[in-house]
This record gives C-alpha cells, structure tokens and sequence, in this order.
C-alpha cells in the first residue's frame, strides 16, 4: 500500500473533534488520520476565543491548508451564540428581495471569516412542498423553485463575496419527505421528470455558482432503484457530474445519521459514497469509525470497488476549494458587527407575516401567555426558545399572565380563565399540533415562533416569525405594541 493512497484516503474524510480544545492524543488521531476537513458544531463554539483557539490549533496540528466547516445556515441553524443572529431561509423568502438576502449572506460570512471558518453548510435549497416535513420548514426559501432559486444565488454570490465558501444542501432535494433521515431512510418516489422540474431545479439553477454540494440520505427509486442518493452513481455521477456538469466539492450529510449508519455502517458507506462521486464522506461521532472509513477506502481500491483515481480526483477538488478559500481570522471590527446585527433586526421586521386576521390586543391590556417551559432541540437546530427567553422579551411592552406547561397533553385549556382576557399561544417548537389542540385551544392570537406551518394548526390567527432570535422576538413585541406593521408574504402554503 502506497504512502500516496494512505494519504489520498484520509482526505477523503471529514470528521469532528470532541469540544472546544484539541488534547494532545486528539491532535495525535487526527494526524495518523491524516484529515485535513473538520466540522464543527455548538460544544466546539462556546466562545469567540475558545473557536479561535481551537482553529488556530487545527491548523498547528494537520497543516494551515484545512478546511473547517459549520452549519451557519440563519434562523434555528446556527452553531454560534455569540455572532449576530441570522434571519432564517423562509424569513428571507417572505420579504422576497434578492438585494436583502444578498446582504444577509455577506454578513453572515463575514461572522465566521472572523473565526477562521472558510466553509458553510449553507444555503438550504430543499423546496416547501411538504407541510409534514419533519425537519426542513423554515430553513427553505419556500415551495418556489424559481424564487427560491434566485434568493438563494444573491445569497451565495454575497457570501462568497466576503471570502468563504458555501455549501448547498441537500441534493437532490429533501423537501418532501415524511422522514427525518436522522433517524431512517426517506424514500421520495415521483417521476423523473416531475423531480426534474421541481426539487432538482435550484441545484441545477445554481451548479455554476455553490462551490459546494451536501448529498441527501434520501432513496428516489426513479433515479435508482437501489441506493439512496448519497451512494448512488447514477445520482451523484450521471445526474451531478455528467448531466448537470456541477464540478465544485461534492460532500455527504453526516454519515452517523441513521439513514446511513443503521443500514451500512459510517465505514462500508464511504466507501460506496466516494465510489458514487463523493469527494468528502462526513464521517463523525466516534473515532474507530473515522478509522474504519479511512481502511474500508484503501480496502475498496485494493478490491477494485474504487479507483484510486477517483481518490485523487476527490483530493483536488478539496484542494481548490481550499485554495481558493483559505481558513484565515480576519478581523471583526465592532461597528460592523453593529451594522450587521441591525441589519438581521431589520430583516427580521420586514419578515413578519400574518395568517388570518390577527387582531392587537387592547392598549394597556395584560396578556394571558401560554407557553412551553423549556423547548428542547430537535436534533437538527439548536435548543428552541425557552419560556424564560419569550417573556423577558414580551415584558418590556407588557403585563404578562403566563401559563407555563412542560408537555402540550399538560395543558386542559378549558383550565384557563374564562376572563376574556386576551391569550396568546406560543409556538417555540418544530413539533406540529394535533387534533386535540386544535379541537380545543383557542387562543386570540398564536405566536408561530418556529416552525411557520404550526400557524395552520390552531384555529386562531397567527404571526409567524420563521424563528425566535432575539431580534425576531423584538420584532413579534413590537407588533403586538402596534409600533411596526407586519408586511411579509407567505413564501409556501401552509397546508
């Protein structure tokens, strides 16, 4: 076995670090590795210095070519606590103005460039033609493929305009699937044509531009019988590379999710990922698999499953990448993160939309809050908003009544006062409701804070707010003080 392959092998592999410092026998695993691709998540950003620190580290250890990628996507996607808070995908759709979304991803860029991050798993351009999608929703631009294709290519163009690269997700598209592919196999079976049409049109729309690409866990049996589309040759080879002509970075999804891992294992499915066309296999979570993936690579090229040309077709991808997008901290500079958060703030006003006919309540009036005490991540964002959270920001513009619940079968509403008190409902989770909710809560307005086809659910006028940073909850207080008008357009229909 060559030297060469060995190396070509561990490049082909991008893995996570444990927390916020790299130890000594990390560095050490990462280096017999031989990774250069790193991704990280909320346990390894608690803290500017601490990320910072832990790049520069990075860098020590496999080399200052590496590539260091986040999920920064907007909304309930971002790793960082401390960098402004990004509108969500859907937000932007609602407003609908390309020169926004543009701005918007500049500065989103700019955040992590700050850091040292060159590549962001983002924009999402999985379409909103599924109300039941259990894990996309507010992070798409809508159920418009023209429109969301051209919000998401301002997006891009601003953000690379600021020096990191992009990644879109997730090809061929997941936005009609029942399944969350954290935990099994989606299957989307529609006719090629009707595929081609819809869900493929914006990664096709936008080859030329992302220089990156995320692969769906998602079996579409009419483009392959046999394997879903982040191991399938015929997905990721003919339609991707031959058909589309995409020649950016072809990346997987997290190989640990369930889709992958339950059925053939983080090891055996980069194999068939990088013989399909991947040029990266996420490889994460737990360190003798990262191993075993790097072995099952140069077990497939000693078989003939895999050329170790393709290897090294994969390696020079991710070189240009990096090359042209190099991992450098830049500076930051306290006025223009003003400007950028403002800029969010805005974005976040603009973004309001209301379904029904919502009505303010009275001046002066105390409202009756019905709320989730704390609600909990669904696996895919960050935690959802917390109770606490909501009304700290509610109570700088009113006297608050708030009725608290840790699980929706808790609260009996014919419980609450029959006062005439004016209640609202918030919505601080991707969960939807059901038929006892919506036979019998009826609140005079619903907060759909999160996921915005919970609006639908209640019988009650809403405000959507697409998500609940700090900024967008400001946002929902100053509509209720009637300060601001609520001015944008649903990007997707709601049921």
């Amino acid at each position: 076995m060559s030297d060469t392959l060995q190396q070509l092998a561990g490049q082909a592999l991008m893995v996570d670090v444990a927390g916020p410092r790299l130890g000594e026998e990390e560095a050490a695993f990462l280096q017999r590795l031989g990774a250069r691709a790193i991704c990280l998540f909320r346990r390894n950003v608690p803290d500017e210095a601490s990320i910072r620190r832990l790049i520069a580290d990075l860098q020590c250890a496999l080399g200052e070519d590496i590539l260091i990628g986040m999920d920064q996507e907007g909304g309930a996607v971002m790793r960082t606590l401390f960098l402004p808070a990004a509108p969500s995908a859907m937000a932007l759709g609602a407003v609908d103005d390309p020169e926004l979304a543009a701005q918007v991803g500049a500065a989103v860029a700019r955040g992590l460039a700050s850091l040292g991050v060159n590549w962001n798993f983002a924009p999402v351009l999985d379409l909103n033609n599924n109300p039941a999608n259990p894990v996309i929703s507010e992070r798409s631009f809508g159920e418009d493929p023209l429109k969301a294709a051209r919000l998401a290519r301002a997006w891009i163009s601003g953000h690379l305009s600021e020096g990191v690269a992009c990644c879109v997700k997730h090809f061929p598209g997941h936005g009609d699937t029942h399944t969350d592919s954290h935990l099994d196999l989606p299957v989307v079976d529609k006719p090629k044509a009707e595929l081609r049409d819809y869900e493929l049109s914006p990664f096709a729309a936008l080859a030329d531009l992302a220089p990156g690409m995320m692969s769906a866990h998602i079996r579409f049996p009419t483009l392959d019988a046999d394997w879903p589309a982040t191991l399938s040759p015929a997905i990721l080879q003919q339609l991707l590379r031959e058909q589309l002509g995409y020649q950016g970075v072809m990346i997987t999804d997290g190989m640990n999710m369930k889709a992958i891992r339950e059925r053939w294992g983080q090891a055996q499915g980069s194999a068939q990922a990088l013989a399909a066309g991947a040029d990266l296999s996420l490889v994460l979570q737990f360190q003798d698999e990262m191993e075993d993936s790097k072995q099952a690579l140069i077990a497939a090229v000693a078989a003939g499953r895999l050329s170790e040309a393709r290897l090294q077709e994969a390696a020079a991808r991710v070189d240009a990448l990096i090359q042209r997008y190099p991992s450098r901290q830049r500076d930051y500079s306290a006025a223009q993160r003003a400007a950028d958060a403002e800029l969010f703030a805005d974005a976040w006003r603009r973004a309001l939309t209301l379904h029904g006919q919502p009505q303010r309540p009275p001046a002066d009036a105390t409202l009756r809050l019905v709320v989730q005490d704390q609600a909990p991540s669904d696996g895919v964002s960050e935690a959802g908003l917390s109770a606490d959270a909501l009304i700290a920001r509610l109570s700088r513009r009113f006297s608050l009544d708030v009725i608290r619940y840790q699980q929706r079968e808790e609260l009996d509403w014919r419980r609450l006062p029959q006062d005439g008190r004016y209640t609202v409902v918030a919505s601080t989770t991707r969960e939807r409701y059901g038929a006892r909710e919506r036979a019998e809560w009826r609140p005079d307005l619903h907060l759909a804070l999160w996921n915005p086809y919970a609006a639908a659910d209640l019988d009650a006028p809403a405000l959507i707010s697409y998500g609940f940073a700090d900024a967008a909850l400001d946002a929902v207080a100053q509509w209720l003080a009637g300060e601001i008008d609520a001015a944008g357009v649903l990007p997707a229909r709601l049921q």
